[in-house]
């Protein structure tokens, strides 16, 4: 068993033999990789004494933690990248391993350094990216003290303002990968501090969703999409941007196909999310952006309007399946007839609408369906999953459903993914 008492000479070696200072060189990146690991490994900065340990033990590991801190702070400071990166990363890593009364002491210091660094736009991505990694450790770490919530709920409204400025500038997608990661450990940590920036972040949000503009952060843009009901934090928060995402795919869908014989499914889909006398839900990502999208409505391909489908409903898919702090009530009907109208799709429209139009061999167009597919069963899939037994009523709805599809699907990929829709509904329903 290893002996605490060597905790505080252990943790100063470290330092001075691992970890860059203001003056020393950066040279391997390695060596504080392995001064990570033994931080972790040993907790060398908890500072977790028994009572009956001596004093002097306790203070020579206070002071040890102490220089520890002091040189987080000139490296964040520097003017070296390597060395502030270093810095930053270890910072992360403190709040982690660091105990609680240090962490209470130091994180306003560090919340301050750290956002400092996403607001100075001569500073470069990656250190934009790493601050937004430490600050999540941060927050997260900050939300686990129940009587800090006030302080964290102010400090994560701060954040929230600059994670979106960060995702409207024209920067790389790694920090807008970053600010992603960051933005979602806020609306789980601290969801009040996003509801009065609610229809900001889902603007933002939308808009590269759709847009295309961050293909590499597809499915994180999804999932912060998914996750941003919780900001609201009742069914109505979640129902809304089910009602949202339904309506925009339907319409997608719409755009794309273009087939009269399909307009058929697109109104019946309407009648079921919007039923007469109520309202149609405002636009997914806000009115400007809407107007937006419509006045570039001629330029988009079908190549285009399949993909954003395809996000959209992995947009479902996580919201489906995503935990929510209330009782919430799926859309069964709406679910069944959209993932009805995707699996219907076969290509065979395309001859007769927009092929001629566009000039696009059929190949080029059906090469979309596979995918398209895919998202439409792994929606079904969410969907039994997420209410289960409820689900008893539609079974046979359900069931009817992929049986036509079976005897249409030659991919062996999407049968066998049919196949274990069929067992898992069956488990759901409580066949052993």
């Amino acid at each position: 068993m290893f002996d605490v008492s060597s905790n505080p000479s252990l943790l100063k070696q470290l330092l001075s033999n691992y970890v860059p200072d203001k003056d020393r060189p950066f040279s391997d990146s390695s060596r504080i990789s392995t001064a990570v690991d033994s931080i972790k490994s040993y907790g060398l900065l908890s500072e977790s004494l028994h009572e009956a340990t001596d004093q002097k033990l306790a203070d020579r590991w206070k002071k040890a933690v102490d220089d520890w801190m002091e040189r987080l702070i000139q490296l964040v400071s520097s003017n070296v990248t390597d060395k502030c990166l270093a810095g930053i990363w270890l910072i992360g890593i403190t709040c982690e391993e660091c105990s609680t009364e240090r962490f209470l002491l130091s994180y306003p210091m560090w919340l301050k350094d750290l956002s400092a660094k996403l607001e100075l736009p001569s500073d470069s991505q990656f250190v934009k990216v790493a601050s937004c990694a430490s600050l999540s450790d941060l927050i997260l770490r900050l939300s686990r003290s129940p009587n800090l919530k006030k302080e964290g709920t102010s400090h994560s409204g701060k954040l929230v303002q600059l994670v979106l400025k960060l995702l409207t500038e024209d920067g790389s997608e790694a920090a807008w990968g970053g600010s992603l990661d960051l933005l979602c450990t806020l609306i789980n940590c601290f969801p009040s501090s996003v509801h009065k920036h609610y229809d900001s972040v889902e603007a933002v949000i939308v808009s590269k969703l759709i847009s295309g503009n961050c293909n590499s952060d597809v499915s994180k843009l999804a999932h912060c999409l998914a996750l941003l009901p919780r900001a609201g934090g009742d069914e109505k928060s979640w129902d809304l941007m089910m009602q949202k995402i339904l309506k925009s795919i339907n319409d997608f869908l719409t755009d794309a196909l273009q087939d009269p014989e399909d307009e058929t499914k697109s109104v019946e889909i309407m009648r079921l999310l919007v039923p007469p006398g109520k309202a149609p839900p405002p636009p997914l990502g806000g009115i400007e952006f809407s107007r937006k999208m419509q006045d570039q409505a001629a330029l988009r391909s079908e190549e285009w309007l399949f993909s954003r489908v395809s996000m959209l409903m992995l947009c479902c898919c996580r919201m489906l399946t995503n935990p929510f702090p209330v009782q919430v009530t799926v859309p069964i009907h709406v679910l069944i007839a959209l993932v009805r109208r995707v699996l219907s799709i076969d290509g065979s429209w395309s001859q007769r609408s927009r092929l001629l139009a566009t000039g696009k061999p059929q190949g080029f167009v059906c090469s979309e369906l596979p995918v398209l597919h895919l998202q439409g069963l792994n929606m079904l899939t969410a969907m039994i999953k997420a209410i289960r037994s409820q689900l008893l009523p539609h079974a046979g709805v359900v069931v009817r459903l992929l049986k036509d599809y079976l005897g249409r699907c030659t991919l062996p990929a999407l049968r066998i993914k049919v196949y274990s829709i069929i067992q898992i509904l069956l488990i759901s329903m409580g066949v052993a």
